[in-house]
């Protein structure tokens, strides 16, 4: 072979081989986009442990349900006022209230259904010693001791009523079993009965008026 053949083949093997390594260059990442094999390995390590169930890294919690606006939680409305009953008694003549019995008035005058405006209801007694008649007017005049002394601690009197029963309704009986005289228990009869009874609700038709009036800022006409 001559020697321009020579050449030749030379020039075309060197050329294949600069096309060789122009096509690795570009099928391999620049050097600043492979980084570190380190770095690499240590992401991967992060990931694993944030994965890991039980690891101590914080992991990112899934976003927690919000509640609709129109889906609110039930109000529960006040419990309303129940009544109130007591028993008071009167010293061993009939006419002072004991210290249990201004205690027990005292506790009516604060209990719910006292405050919200009930009425008041005064049964008084008397034992069966004497006159019929004399003994229901004994019984009115505990009724209306009581009935001021509610009257002193801002009750109104027109929520009070009082109804004299005499001696026809004994707490316990007036004597003991051989028929003699038992002064205790005839003590304990003369007494007086408070009952405190809740006010009775609105009627649905005034609520809804009132409901009405208040949305469109109308006060109810008055009437004539």
């Amino acid at each position: 072979m001559s020697g321009t053949g020579v050449k030749r083949i030379g020039a075309i093997e060197a050329g294949a081989a600069a096309l060789l390594l122009a096509l690795a260059a570009c099928s391999s990442p620049p050097a600043r986009d492979r980084g570190n094999a380190a770095d690499v390995a240590e992401v991967a390590d992060h990931a694993d442990n944030v994965a890991a169930p039980g690891n101590d890294t914080e992991a990112v919690a899934p976003p927690r349900s919000i509640l609709r606006p129109e889906v609110a939680a039930p109000v529960s409305e006040p419990e309303a006022p129940r009544a109130e009953d007591a028993v008071v008694g009167f010293d061993e003549a009939g006419k002072i209230l004991t210290d249990e019995a201004t205690a027990a008035l005292d506790a009516l005058v604060a209990s719910p259904a006292a405050r919200a405006g009930g009425a008041f209801t005064l049964r008084g007694h008397s034992d069966s010693r004497g006159d019929d008649r004399a003994n229901l007017r004994a019984s009115r005049r505990r009724a209306e001791t009581v009935r001021d002394y509610l009257a002193d601690k801002g009750i109104d009197p027109a929520r009070m009523t009082v109804i004299a029963l005499g001696e026809t309704t004994p707490l316990v009986p007036n004597a003991h079993p051989d028929g003699s005289d038992d002064p205790v228990a005839r003590q304990k009869n003369r007494r007086v009965e408070v009952h405190v009874a809740p006010p009775a609700p609105a009627p649905a038709a005034t609520l809804a008026a009132e409901g009405d009036d208040a949305a469109t800022g109308n006060a109810a006409a008055p009437t004539e």
